[in-house]
């Protein structure tokens, strides 16, 4: 590499002129703002311009997508410049953000009768422990929505789905409040975590058990009174006589015995009622 030295600036001061001290031959360098930048040493500024010279994306639409929740890689993609160069003016975006995600874990979720006394990240864990996952094994994250509003995120691997819970956290002096953005998120924080799902298919009963089933709910109707007997009259005792008809005997002496008429029409043989 050639050391140049610098000789003075052309009409107008738009280029700087210089010129290699051997050989003497001249160069010109655009006298621009990135040429200012790298004379004061100002090395942000320098990569600044780069990016503005290089892509179509100045370093502030690139940290307002950063802050938006795109990766590195996609807004290098997107600027059409190397990750490298966008390294710079995410990181203290992506700073932010994961102050953000920290905060939003220790946010209270509203539910109906207002904001729970547990954090975000208490019920989360609780309801984690309840299926069996693990939250040190899930990750936080959080930006900004078009709104303004921070959203935050959670995602964890169960088996061989990814899965992903998004809340709103509005910051305040008391923790912020959260509040569910999808059913996931609303699950986590659901306050029977716990409970089994409940399936609303009918349970498949085999027919042995079902008719059990029907044995067992059926009422059985009221036992009907058994009819009383009709008395045999060929066997018929002998009815009670009233008072003043005991005693009474027939000419022979014996004992009175009424005639099948008095039994059947109420009336004596003699024709005397």
């Amino acid at each position: 590499m050639r050391e140049l030295s610098v000789i003075g600036l052309e009409p107008g001061g738009s280029h700087v002129v210089c010129a290699d001290p051997d050989t003497g031959e001249r160069f010109r360098i655009p006298a621009d703002d990135k040429l200012r930048a790298a004379s004061r040493g100002d090395i942000a500024r320098f990569g600044q311009i780069e990016i503005e010279a290089e892509s179509q994306m100045r370093p502030r639409e690139i940290q307002a997508r950063i802050r938006g929740g795109a990766t590195i890689e996609q807004v290098a993609e997107e600027a059409g410049v190397s990750a490298k160069r966008i390294e710079r003016f995410a990181h203290p975006v992506l700073l932010e953000r994961a102050r953000a995600a920290e905060l939003a874990q220790g946010g209270h979720p509203v539910r109906e009768n207002g904001p729970t006394v547990q954090t975000l990240a208490e019920i989360v864990s609780m309801a984690f422990r309840a299926r069996g996952h693990d939250l040190d094994d899930a990750d936080w994250d959080a930006w900004r929505d078009e709104e303004g509003h921070w959203v935050a995120q959670l995602q964890w691997q169960a088996g061989r789905t990814r899965n992903a819970a998004h809340w709103r956290f509005q910051p305040d002096s008391h923790g912020g409040t959260i509040a569910a953005l999808d059913s996931a998120a609303t699950d986590l924080i659901d306050p029977d975590f716990g409970r089994p799902l409940r399936s609303l298919a009918p349970l498949a009963l085999s027919p042995a058990v079902d008719a059990e089933v029907e044995v067992e709910e059926a009422v059985e109707p009221p036992a009907e009174p058994e009819p009383e007997p009709i008395p045999d009259l060929a066997t018929e005792t002998e009815p009670k006589q009233a008072p003043q008809q005991q005693g009474g005997k027939d000419k022979r002496g014996k004992p009175h015995l009424p005639s099948w008429d008095d039994v059947l029409l109420g009336v004596r043989s003699s024709g005397r009622g």
